[in-house]
């Protein structure tokens, strides 16, 4: 007997706009991301991915890696993403963000990577796992997005 079961293709890339990652890291001069040196560094198939330092401009005063940090390199990786994957006229908002912050670093780099749980018509959900240079797990979060009406102008 012989299994006809077909293999599952993978799925899909959610994305419909695919920048070059130069214009992606342009996008965020003058903003919260470069203050804190947030860099866009790759853009898969399904996923989006950056780094962020682990310095001054990311500590908390006890010189481990700010939780609220993490969230903005989270935010910034997914929000990012929902809005490569909406249509022309969308725009994708945060409307919701939680984050599991599993172990600390101290120096050095750490690297998010969004991946789409949900892109639908009207939301999305990210999920977005930050590691050290290790690769170990420094903080998972989860994001929701509104996709609404790009307002014009």
């Amino acid at each position: 007997m012989t299994d006809t079961a077909a293999t599952p293709s993978p799925s899909p890339s959610p994305f419909r706009h695919r920048p070059a990652l130069a214009e992606l890291n342009a996008l965020s001069a003058d903003t919260a991301i470069a203050t804190l040196g947030i860099v866009f560094t790759e853009l898969g198939p399904d996923y989006l991915r950056g780094t962020m330092p682990v310095d001054a401009r990311t500590h908390q005063p006890y010189g481990l890696l700010h939780g609220g940090a993490s969230v903005l390199l989270a935010e910034t990786l997914g929000s990012s993403a929902g809005n490569l994957s909406v249509p022309e006229g969308k725009l994708c908002v945060g409307i919701e963000i939680n984050a599991n912050h599993v172990r600390a670093a101290r120096h050095g780099t750490v690297t998010g990577t969004a991946r789409p749980l949900h892109v639908g018509a009207s939301t999305q959900v990210w999920e977005i796992r930050i590691e050290d240079e290790r690769g170990r797990l420094v903080c998972v979060s989860r994001l929701t997005l509104a996709v609404v009406a790009r307002p014009p102008g």
